[in-house]
């Protein structure tokens, strides 16, 4: 089951309203995912040499005043901001450093996200809200990715919600199911890459993540991703400054596609479009098998 969403802003001042239409079209789906759900936004992008990371800790009194005096320490003062079980931190510290000392202090806090623009926020729960939770409606941005989860093969926990995202600015929400990712895991692990969950679909970010790193455009990694992924699936894909859609060669999980001079969307059914505006006169369409559709916002 499971249901997915996608809006990718083209027209630079539709920004303010990401946030509200992106929320319409996630609870749209509640009925395909009651059990935890889960957005990745891209927005208010860090300046050169600080990175975002946007941390979870499973209580919500979680001191987080203790993490910034400890980031401190090692590097410029961060910025914090707090929602709910979830703080999107900006530091100049390093990646590296603030990993470390995450480990070491702070064992407890997960990393969903690091980049430049990305902050990823999912909890249990129902859509709407985990929506209400984080105050998904008021947040501007350039795109984000949404998934409504139905576990049917795994725990129902924060960590095992989408999105995924393995590498700077890269994230994944998934409708199917993957055969091959327990070995695909181990080659990965051979790389230097880890893992928080068993759930297949971190797997597939992860290989996107390898990819990209070996100098793949987003495009590319997907059309290796055709060869190299076996099982059944509907992608979204977001990076820092693109959203690419890629269904298996099969296609048998759903999706819907609409683009119109302002907005690229997708989701799973066609009702989570219908509440996005213009979407009379947009191009409908439902994405072929194994063809990658991808855009790019210049900046």
């Amino acid at each position: 089951m499971c249901g997915i969403v996608g809006l990718f802003l083209k027209t630079p001042a539709l920004r303010p309203e990401l946030g509200l239409h992106f929320s319409r079209m996630l609870a749209c789906l509640s009925s395909r995912g009651p059990d935890s759900a889960g957005i990745a936004v891209y927005r208010d992008p860090a300046p050169r040499g600080v990175l975002k990371f946007t941390l979870q800790h499973p209580e919500p009194t979680f001191d987080w005043g203790a993490l910034t005096g400890a980031l401190a320490a090692i590097g410029p003062a961060p910025e914090l901001s707090v929602a709910s079980t979830h703080a999107v931190v900006r530091t100049a510290a390093g990646e590296a450093a603030v990993r470390g000392l995450l480990a070491d202090r702070f064992p407890d806090l997960t990393i969903m996200s690091v980049g430049m623009s990305i902050e990823i926020m999912k909890e249990v729960g129902s859509p709407e809200s985990v929506i209400a939770r984080f105050g998904v409606p008021g947040m501007a941005g350039s795109h984000a990715i949404g998934h409504t989860r139905m576990a049917t093969e795994s725990a129902v926990t924060t960590q095992g919600s989408h999105p995924f995202s393995t590498g700077l600015d890269l994230c994944l929400v998934h409708n199917g199911s993957l055969s091959n990712h327990s070995r695909l895991r181990a080659q990965l692990r051979r790389e230097g890459l880890e893992f928080k969950t068993d759930n297949d679909s971190e797997v597939a970010a992860a290989y996107l993540t390898s990819r990209l790193g070996r100098g793949d455009t987003l495009t590319q990694a997907l059309e290796h991703a055709l060869v190299d992924l076996d099982g059944f699936y509907t992608f979204a894909v977001g990076t820092e400054k693109g959203f690419a859609v890629l269904r298996d060669p099969i296609a048998c999980k759903p999706a819907i596609m609409a683009e119109t001079h302002d907005y690229v969307a997708m989701a799973s059914e066609y009702r989570a479009l219908a509440v996005l505006p213009g979407i009379e006169d947009a191009r409908i369409w439902e994405p072929e098998p194994a063809i990658v559709y991808s855009w790019e916002r210049a900046s």
